[in-house]
């Protein structure tokens, strides 16, 4: 086994996760856009048991505030 042809592949296999990795990196710094996500996209989500739960927007935040004292006086 020649150690030298392993740590060659070796490095060679490095570069490549190395250029996949900035190419990820890429696409989800450019994914800011407006509007429903590809499906694609979706279905990758939803695919994913380790992807943390959705967040509320800071509308939906603000609508909570605003409604929050109109229910106390409710009660």
């Amino acid at each position: 086994m020649d150690v030298n042809k392993i740590l060659e592949e070796l490095r060679d296999e490095r570069e490549q996760i190395e250029e996949a990795i900035l190419s990820l990196e890429r696409l989800a710094a450019g994914s800011k856009r407006r509007g429903r996500p590809p499906l694609w996209i979706q279905q990758a989500q939803r695919l994913e048991p380790d992807s943390e739960p959705a967040t509320e927007t800071k509308k939906a935040v603000k609508r909570k505030r605003k409604a929050a004292p109109k229910r106390a006086a409710q009660v």
